[in-house]
């Protein structure tokens, strides 16, 4: 496993932010550099496998831990599109980054189809892992139905030891490093019990600008290459689901100027299930953008 460290980078209004990089192997080559955004309640150490793949490939790799994640500041307030897409832009101008790959999972896919979109002299090419196509106002009939059905579960208090447990018996034919990934999700604290570390009201702010979205209005302004990294869930009790899902992906990819779709079986977090499949990929697009 790589060995990464960690900076704070102050972004808009002098919020900071966590940037996990992982340290280059020596004698390495410097490829197009990857950006690596969480989705909704997670944490940069998800992409823990993919970014030391792709570091050893040659690769400058960042994770960052948005706004009210992780190990990142926590405000109130910041969490539009506008202020979320200036926060990665900061974070690629303080890393000398003037050209990068950004990849998003959920909807951190959604964030960076922002990104590109707004700042698509910064974004060389796009991946969107299970993300960058989700409209919940298509899939639910209105805002409190929504809220009531994808708010947070009540995880604050929950013995950690137990909530570890839950984790692995639930993702049994993951990797450690995805795993202990997830299990960053939480911060442990004094009493041995774990609390979320995005709050539960920043949470729903962020929910509800999701809701409100609609990255479909986006995809034709995005002038470079995009891959579409869908989850395809062979054990989904309802099909219309995939079904569904299979119309999402067919309209963007005629939406999008250059997309191209890379369907891989496995749970919705596929960048910490199949890290060498998405890191593949993303090396892939990264030589083509180069």
């Amino acid at each position: 496993m790589s060995a990464f460290s960690e900076q704070r980078i102050a972004v808009t209004g002098g919020i900071e932010l966590a940037v996990r990089r992982p340290e280059p192997p020596a004698g390495t080559t410097g490829g197009l550099p990857v950006l690596l955004v969480h989705g909704l309640s997670s944490n940069a150490r998800l992409w823990d496998g993919v970014a030391g793949r792709l570091s050893a490939a040659g690769h400058p790799v960042a994770a960052v831990d948005q706004r009210g994640h992780g190990h990142s500041d926590k405000p109130d307030t910041g969490y539009d599109w506008a202020t979320l897409t200036n926060d990665l832009a900061m974070v690629a101008a303080e890393l000398g980054w003037p050209r990068l790959v950004a990849a998003g999972q959920s909807w951190g896919g959604n964030v960076v189809v922002e990104l590109g979109a707004r700042h698509g002299d910064l974004v060389g090419a796009l991946a969107l892992v299970d993300g960058g196509t989700i409209e919940l106002a298509d899939r639910f009939a209105d805002w409190p139905t929504c809220e009531a059905a994808l708010a947070p579960p009540p995880l604050e208090g929950l013995d950690a030891q137990r909530f570890a447990k839950l984790i692995r018996s639930h993702h049994p034919d993951w990797p450690e490093e995805g795993i202990e990934g997830t299990l960053a999700n939480v911060e442990v604290l004094a009493d041995g019990t774990v609390r979320p570390w995005l709050r539960r009201d920043n949470h729903l702010r962020i929910l509800r600008g999701l809701y409100e979205h609609r990255p479909s209005q986006r995809w034709p302004e995005l002038r470079m290459p995009v891959a579409l990294i869908p989850a395809e869930d062979a054990t989904a009790p309802d099909g219309r689901f995939m079904a569904a899902k299979r119309e999402e992906i067919r309209r963007a990819e005629k939406l999008l100027v250059d997309g191209r779709t890379h369907w891989i079986v496995g749970d919705h977090d596929l960048h910490a299930q199949h890290p060498g499949e998405v890191a593949a990929i993303l090396a892939g697009l990264a030589a083509e953008a180069a």
